[in-house]
């Protein structure tokens, strides 16, 4: 309508008409191009349901038709005789007579004018032919007169040169007159006279006449005249009028054109305005099927939480779309108490998983193929190895992968083919020594098993769950205790008796000694001697038994750690082993009886003295330094030698009372030793280097008596 708007207006104008007509056709192209945009997207999309079959979209193809023949058919008749109706118009404007008028009234308004100048040139020749006296003053006042009398707006008499010689105007404030162009003036001098129609200073029309003289004489005179008000008026309306005729009757084709463009992109907007509104009411009337096709679909993937849009019209759509909803709030509802009954029991799994986690004791579970599938963090831990739940391993493999762990895989694989609860003690062996599981099995209730990743029912023999503990720290207390009260009551057996034999033997030494002859003497000597060195060998055995036997009778108080060891230290500077020291806790305090951890020290350096006598250049390490484990700090002394190191099956029982591969030793002083670290809360451990054996002791640093230079569990470069 714009469009048509603006065209009609446009036929008045042809200026107009020219420069509306392209930015016109662009936009009507660009909203065409849109509207062509939207319905091609809505066909192809049309298209692609047909072709899927999709719920609507059969009854949206008819309603696209209809709607396309219910619009084009009036569209299309108005646009025939609106078409024919233009073009014949646009012709009668062009009619033969108009044409002839127009010239006609053309050449008369021509006639007129040529009249009128030919008249007014003869004028002003005649008075050019009526002027005698030349002098400058005679010829201003003489033009002056001439200029009133003939009407003139200004006379202006030039020579042969163009030189003004005197002029005469109606305005008095004009001094310069007003130069014909210079094509003019040469033509009046080669004989032509001049006379002319030309707009004047105010826009009015004027006739400027430029004559020779007729008496030869060389002289020029111009005259301007003005034309009557009425007669330029009704010039320009003519000529106007011919010019736009003129316009016309050139741009006729043009107008056609247009016209014929415009209506017909009317056409096409109402055409692809019709089938958009088609293709919104089929949306409208397909869009509740098809969001119940929608709807049902999520349904069967198992997505219950589809609420469709109510069509805004209170319809059998509307109300099949309430029925779709409220099935869908009944499935959720039932879906969530199912959740909500899964989320029970797997709170129920999640509390056992962190009880079992937060258990000291290892669980292990199996199922009907002795495939370890699930385990708690303590399990690992005791077993010695790693165990990871997303790679199950069956018994055989683990006894593959961990020969130590033969024993305990074979005593479960028994078991579980037993399939009955269970109760034994297992011993493994290993480099770091023996140690005793007291495991407790029982077969699962559930053919099914629970795996990390969910319920694996690919078995039908019932699982098992294995529970153990680590109980060679406990056998190892009873043992020492056990030792300690066997130690005590030897003490006290044996240390009745002993002064009473030292002291009969010296008396007896004593008596006989100068009465007996010289032989028998020596052999009372002899005899008396070696009793007493035996009774004081077997009091330094009881005191050894004592003091293991006895409770501890500590003097607790903090003390730094390496001044202990360097006075320790200087007692052995004059011995025959060097001694390395490495101290690098000066500032750790530990708090205990220093007198107690000064004969731990002391014990160990003699050990080490002894190992490294048959060794041609001997030495002993010992070194300290400040460590940290599970963000506590330890201060940790490190003894080692170059004697050769400790036999293999004495690493794991060395601390054990009575053990010792010296030929003249108790294997009291390492058991001694132990106990004195444990006392003071710290641990002690042995084993063998590429150079010899290596005891290494940790006590806990005394919380606020000095702050430790570097905290690390990894040996600094030089330590051991």
């Amino acid at each position: 309508m714009v469009a048509l708007h603006l065209m009609t207006s446009a036929v008045q104008n042809s200026e107009l008409l020219s420069r509306l007509f392209v930015p016109l056709l662009g936009s009507v192209l660009v909203g065409l191009l849109v509207l062509g945009t939207l319905v091609g997207a809505n066909l192809i999309r049309l298209m692609r349901a047909l072709r899927h079959q999709a719920a609507g979209s059969r009854l949206a193809a008819r309603l696209l038709a209809m709607f396309a023949l219910i619009s084009l058919l009036p569209v299309g008749i108005v646009y025939y005789y609106s078409l024919s109706f233009l073009m014949r118009g646009i012709d009668s404007w062009f009619d033969v007579e108009i044409d002839s008028a127009m010239e006609d009234a053309l050449t008369l308004n021509q006639a007129s004018l040529d009249l009128n100048q030919r008249v007014l040139m003869k004028y002003s020749s005649q008075i050019l032919a009526g002027i005698q006296d030349r002098s400058a003053t005679a010829l201003t006042l003489t033009l002056g007169d001439l200029r009133r009398q003939a009407g003139a707006l200004e006379l202006t008499l030039f020579d042969r040169s163009g030189q003004v010689l005197a002029t005469a105007s109606d305005d008095p404030l004009q001094l310069v007159p007003d130069q014909p162009e210079r094509e003019v003036m040469q033509a009046v001098r080669q004989g032509i006279n001049h006379v002319g129609l030309e707009p004047g200073a105010s826009g009015e029309l004027v006739v400027r006449v430029l004559v020779r003289d007729p008496d030869a004489r060389p002289l020029l005179l111009q005259a301007i005249f003005p034309t009557s008000a009425r007669i330029s008026e009704l010039a320009s309306r003519l000529e106007d009028a011919y010019n736009r005729y003129t316009e016309l009757a050139y741009l006729r084709q043009s107008l056609k054109f247009s016209f014929t463009i415009t209506l017909s992109l009317v056409l096409v907007f109402g055409l692809m305005a019709a089938l958009l509104i088609a293709f919104r009411t089929a949306k409208a009337l397909t869009a509740p099927i098809a969001d119940i096709a929608h709807g049902t679909r999520a349904i069967a993937a198992g997505d219950y939480e589809q609420q469709l849009p109510l069509p805004p019209q209170d319809d059998e759509l509307a109300f099949l779309v309430a029925s779709f909803n409220a099935m869908t709030r009944r499935i959720a509802q039932a879906r969530d108490e199912a959740a909500q009954s899964q989320q029970a029991v797997e709170q129920q799994h999640a509390y056992l998983q962190t009880l079992l986690a937060r258990l000291s004791s290892g669980v292990v579970a199996f199922d009907g193929e002795a495939v370890l599938r699930t385990s708690n963090d303590a399990a690992p831990q005791i077993l010695g190895i790693e165990l990871d739940e997303s790679d199950p391993v069956s018994l055989i493999a683990l006894e593959d992968r961990h020969p130590r762990l033969a024993h305990w895989c074979d005593t479960v694989r028994r078991r579980i083919a037993d399939g009955r609860d269970w109760r034994e003690e297992v011993t493994l062996l290993g480099s770091d020594g023996r140690q005793v599981l007291m495991c407790r099995g029982s077969p699962l209730p559930s053919p099914t098993f629970a795996t990390g990743e969910g319920l694996d029912n690919g078995s039908e023999s019932p699982g098992h769950v294995v529970v153990f503990d680590d109980i060679t720290t406990l056998i190892r207390a009873q043992r020492d205790a056990a030792w300690g009260e066997v130690a005590r009551r030897l003490a006290h057996e044996i240390k009745n008796p002993l002064t009473p034999i030292q002291l009969s033997a010296e008396r007896l030494r004593h008596k006989l000694l100068r009465k007996l002859p010289d032989q028998d003497a020596r052999v009372v000597d002899r005899s008396t001697h070696t009793i007493v060195q035996q009774v004081e060998a077997m009091k330094a055995m009881v005191n050894d038994f004592s003091s293991y036997a006895r409770l501890p009778e500590m003097q607790q108080e903090p003390f730094a750690f390496d001044n202990l060891i360097s006075e320790v230290l200087e007692l052995y500077r004059a011995g025959p082993v060097k001694i390395e020291q490495a101290l690098g806790a000066a500032e750790a305090m530990v708090r205990g009886d220093s007198k107690r951890l000064r004969q731990v020290l002391h014990n160990l350096i003699k050990n080490a003295a002894e190992a490294v006598e048959q060794q041609a250049a001997p030495w002993i390490r010992v070194a300290t330094r400040v460590v940290e484990d599970n963000e506590m700090h330890f201060v940790e002394l490190a003894v080692e030698d170059n004697g050769g190191g400790i036999e293999p099956e004495l690493i794991g029982r060395l601390f054990d009372p009575y053990v010792t591969s010296k030929a003249k030793g108790t294997g009291l002083g390492l058991a001694i030793v132990k106990k004195i670290i444990e006392e003071h809360g710290g641990i002690i451990r042995a084993d063998n280097t590429e150079q010899g054996a290596r005891f290494s002791a940790r006590l806990p640093v005394s919380t606020g008596y000095g702050t430790p230079r570097h905290s690390s569990s990894t040996p600094q470069a030089g330590e051991p």
